[in-house]
This record gives structure tokens, sequence and C-alpha cells, in this order.
């Protein structure tokens, strides 16, 4: 089976590593955070303390990690992970990137010898654990095919989006819409708990009605009952908006709605939740 290195064990890419050795392959990870990897080593992970380390005998590379700052330090520091990928490994990056910064990284990747995919994940923390993410890809079609066996245990569905960046590109637009119906709908709870309207009845019409997608179906749960473990951070959703902000920007385009929602997420990380799942945003006005 194909040697794998994961690097970055936050909630998604810990499920990834799980289901990884579940079906067996080998698998070597790093994380920032060296704790974080403990308790995988029981299943046979080996634990590194650089990405370097990780990737030096692997034929499938996988990066999932929080933002593009993030994601140059582990590829292109003196102790990351491009100096040390052996010939013709492949290399995912998994983090939701923005477009240029992925094309500059597949570019490197090419010119080093090795093969490049960006392959950005929807789906939270439960759907890694349980192998049912979806996998949006951008890069060769032959390159999918052979890397198709670690990616298919830890999903559900994968989509070949054509070159490399679209999978970025998609990303950040599925990231966009849910960030701006987490927003408005933080502003129509907060709006019914003032009015005095009946919130359970209230929430009763908006589910069952045309506004009931299930994200607000989910997130209107979440914030009600204010539980808010992280299935995906408050603070990445903030990062997101303002990714594919500055995308639309770059085709002519203006998101006025993202440049609302991000300035609602961003109040809420200013107050002190952009660690909790990002249905905290409903906080924030509040």
């Amino acid at each position: 089976m194909q040697r794998t290195a994961i690097i970055g064990l936050g909630a998604i890419g810990f499920g990834m590593a799980t289901r990884l050795l579940k079906a067996g392959f080998p698998l070597a990870v790093y994380n920032r955070t060296a704790e974080r990897a403990i308790p995988l080593s029981a299943s046979g992970a080996q634990i590194t303390s650089l990405p370097k380390e990780a990737v030096n005998d692997a034929d499938v590379v996988i990066s999932i990690v929080a933002d593009d700052v993030a994601s140059r330090q582990v590829w292109l520091s003196a102790d990351g992970i491009l100096g040390a990928l052996k010939p013709g490994a492949i290399a995912i990056e998994c983090s939701t990137l923005s477009v240029a910064w992925i094309r500059e990284l597949a570019g490197k990747v090419t010119r080093s010898g090795c093969e490049f995919l960006d392959a950005p994940v929807t789906g939270s923390k439960m759907h890694a654990a349980a192998g049912e993410l979806q996998f949006l890809v951008g890069g060769d079609a032959a390159t999918l095919e052979r890397a198709r066996p670690v990616l298919k245990v830890m999903s559900r569905n994968i989509v070949h989006m054509g070159s490399a960046g679209n999978g970025a590109m998609i990303k950040l637009v599925n990231n966009y819409l849910c960030g701006v119906q987490a927003a408005s709908l933080a502003e129509a709870i907060s709006l019914i708990e003032r009015s005095g309207l009946d919130r359970e009845r209230s929430l009763e019409v908006l589910n069952n009605g045309a506004p009931g997608s299930p994200l607000i179906k989910t997130l209107s749960a979440r914030m009600t009952s204010r539980s808010y473990d992280v299935n995906f951070l408050l603070r990445l959703m903030k990062k997101d908006l303002e990714y594919a902000t500055r995308e639309a920007e770059a085709h002519g385009l203006r998101f006025n709605m993202g440049t609302a929602a991000a300035n609602i997420f961003d109040q809420a990380q200013r107050q002190g939740w952009g660690e909790e799942d990002f249905s905290a945003v409903v906080e924030a006005l509040r």
C-alpha cells in the first residue's frame, strides 16, 4: 500500500489519519502541537518532529493546515515538505487556501520532479472520522487516479474540477455560501430573540420552510442550545470569507455580503469566540 504522510492534525486531519490507519496504510504524521499526534501512535502511526521527517519516504503526502501562511511554512521552510519529497511522490494540499498560492505551489512541486493535486474537502470533523469527506480536486487526471486509493478511504465522493487551483476556487465558493448563511441566520435569531417572538415556533417555521437548508437546520440547533463544540473553527470561516472576497475582487466582482459576513465573524472573534465552532457567530449579536 502507498506510504502516506499527513501534515496537520486539526479537526479534519486527525480524522483523515484515523481512516488511513484503519485501512492499513503505512502512515507518518506531523503536527505543530506534538501532543495532538500521540493518540495515533497506538494505531501504528509514525510520529515525527518535523514535516521533512514525515515525508521523506512517502508516496503520497497530504497537507491540511489553517491558511496560506501555515501552508507556506510547512512546504517551503528549511524543515519543510518540498525539499524532502522523493522523486515521483504525489503532493496533495487539502487546506482551504488562496488560488494564487495553490498555483504557485503547484509549479514548485512539479519543478521538483513530483506530482501535485489541490484537494480541499467539504465536510466536518464527524465526516472526517466516518470517512465521508468530499474531495474537490484540481490537477492532472492521471495523478488523481494514482492518488485515488488513498483519497477513497477518507471520502464519500471525489470530484475532479480540472486544473490545479480549481479545487481551491470551488472550495472558497462553497465556504463563502456557508459563511453568509451562518451570518444571516445569526442576525435572524438575534432579531427573533429581541423581538419577543417564540423562538422555538419561529425556527420551526424557518426550518420547515424555504430557508430551511441542511446548514440552517444544523446551525439553528447549535445556536439555540449554545453548543459550540468544534466542527469547524469560527476563525477559519472568517479567513475563508476573506479569501473568497479577495478572489472575487481579482475577477472584477464585489462580494458585499461576504464583506458584511466577515465583519460579523471578526466581531465574534474579537469577543473571544474564534476557537469555538463557527455557529458561535451568533454570540457577536447577543
